[in-house]
């Protein structure tokens, strides 16, 4: 079997954690645990090109892809608990598939536009979806007759009929969604919003069975404008409160809260519903995020800029894992373990990884220095370790870019994206509806917040810290390497058409950006 290892890139562009523990993971680890099926020699795939070819039935040998968030999880954290933790189920599949060291997430590295990425195949530039938390000069506020137009749209928690109940008390409430003046000022459900196509769409129209689940009821957004992508959806509500705190106070309490999608993954991988209540077939597409990494890291941390991870953190880490293995484990029983391709990423990452860089920012001073220029000019200011800032005229951006370069110091700005270079990036938002005129930048280690907040790490920014994710793909066929060429998560989403035996690009956002499967080296391919 040949290396995989590609290292196109310069040896700056590998954070020295990577490169200190790469030896250990190439080095190769054995077990006897038959559930690593990716351990014993996995049957190739059929011919599957990327193109629209697959097997006699129009598929390829893998009928199933198990697809995982692991909210959080930077590229080193990868890489050293697997060296680290050598019968691991992450370490397992290390080394029976390929390990993509050098990906990127989505740009901003915000959950929803980093999910959306891996299932649309494009940018926000195409999707739309810039942040969870955004903005749109065409709709209107929620309640209102749409008299107005512009208005701030968030998909979070807080459209929850009651965001404090797991079952977020049924669902969303259409009462807290933006309204469409241009379609008789209905309420924007999440779906809707999605301006392309989504991995779950392709599949359903060739015929295949779907699910997800998620950490709020706003990932409706998941089953693509058609709305009814997804067979089984299921997205408890990850803000709400029980009785010991929520899942995101501590990471006990996120353990305990991924535990819940955990079930409802193996009852899906055993061919039920996620309830365990219905017999429907094991989804040709279905996964989870998971949400204790995230929680560890913003809540605990790390304790060097090693990345060593905290005590917590790495009980997250732990348990993460075990989850993982306990779905290889219900693979196996099942008999699908060499017809399942995993794939194991991350919407988003999370800076800094180094506590002594971490700087809060009080996040009213960026939207006091816009109101400053003129009364009113900031319509939407959404602050994380980035700030991404919609203006009600659009005629005094270069102001608002000279106002918060004089103050770049206490705003903690290393740069505004703004004018030719933000257009080039996500098209000019004089015309597009949804693009933020102008983003700032911080420097590494800023988080905009009260003055007051505890949290240690946060998302949202280009950072290296916040964008550099891996992509480990294992399963039947895969060759087993480490390439650190770059890629992107948004190629993930053509990978798992590709794996199935469907076209890459019936994902329209694909087809615009011209996303590519990963280039992956398989053996039936390679043969």
């Amino acid at each position: 079997m040949t290396s995989l290892l590609h290292d196109r890139q310069s040896s700056h562009h590998v954070r020295p954690a990577v490169a200190l523990l790469l030896a250990a993971l190439l080095a190769g680890c054995q077990s006897t645990d038959k559930t690593a099926a990716l351990m014993a020699p996995a049957p190739s795939l059929d011919a599957i090109s990327a193109s629209t070819r697959g097997g006699e039935d129009g598929r390829g040998a893998v009928s199933h892809v198990l697809l995982m968030s692991i909210d959080g999880l930077h590229a080193s954290d990868l890489v050293r608990f697997a060296s680290t933790n050598p019968t691991s189920a992450l370490a397992r599949l290390t080394h029976r598939g390929t390990s993509f060291l050098n990906a990127s997430t989505s740009k901003p590295s915000d959950s929803f536009p980093g999910l959306l990425a891996m299932l649309t195949g494009a940018s926000p530039k195409v999707t739309g979806v810039y942040y969870d938390n955004s903005y749109d000069r065409l709709l209107s506020p929620p309640g209102s007759d749409c008299s107005t137009r512009g208005t701030n749209v968030v998909y979070d928690e807080s459209i929850d009929i009651n965001s404090d109940a797991l079952d977020a008390g049924g669902g969303i409430d259409p009462s807290k969604l933006p309204r469409d003046g241009s379609h008789g000022c209905a309420p924007v459900f999440p779906h809707q919003f999605l301006r392309v196509n989504t991995i779950f769409e392709v599949a359903k129209a060739a015929g295949l069975r779907t699910a997800w689940s998620d950490k709020h009821p706003a990932y409706d957004i998941v089953n693509g404008p058609s709305g009814h992508g997804v067979d089984d959806l299921f997205n408890p509500e990850v803000n709400s409160v029980g009785p010991n705190g929520g899942p995101t106070d501590n990471v006990p309490n996120a353990e305990a809260y991924d535990d819940i999608k955990v079930v409802a993954t193996l009852n899906q991988i055993n061919g039920r519903d996620h309830t365990g209540q219905r017999p429907v077939g094991t989804p040709a597409i279905f996964g989870m995020n998971f949400q204790a990494v995230s929680v560890g890291q913003k809540v605990n941390g790390y304790l060097d800029a090693a990345g060593t991870p905290s005590a917590a953190l790495a009980d997250a880490l732990r348990h993460t894992d075990a989850s993982i293995a306990s779905m290889l484990q219900a693979l196996d029983r099942r008999g699908l373990l060499d017809k399942t391709v995993i794939i194991i990423s991350a919407k988003h990452g999370q800076s800094p990884i180094d506590p002594a860089q971490r700087r809060i920012v009080d996040d009213k001073l960026i939207p006091s220095v816009v109101n400053g220029v003129a009364s009113g000019l900031a319509a939407q200011v959404t602050e994380d370790d980035v700030a991404l800032l919609w203006l009600t005229n659009q005629q005094l951006t270069q102001q608002v870019v000279a106002a918060l370069l004089a103050q770049r110091s206490a705003l903690s700005i290393e740069s505004l994206l703004s004018g030719a270079p933000l257009v080039a990036m996500f098209g000019d938002p004089r015309f597009d509806s949804r693009t933020p005129d102008l983003i700032a930048l911080p420097v590494h280690g800023t988080i905009y917040a009260k003055p007051t907040a505890t949290k240690l790490e946060e998302h949202g920014g280009f950072a290296h810290d916040d964008t550099n994710v891996p992509i480990l793909v294992a399963g039947p066929g895969v060759e087993h390497g480490v390439d650190f060429s770059p890629v992107q998560t948004k190629q993930i989403g053509p990978t798992i058409l590709r794996l199935l035996g469907l076209n890459p690009f019936a994902l329209r956002g694909a087809l615009l950006e011209g996303t590519r499967p990963l280039p992956l080296e398989l053996e039936r391919e390679r043969n």
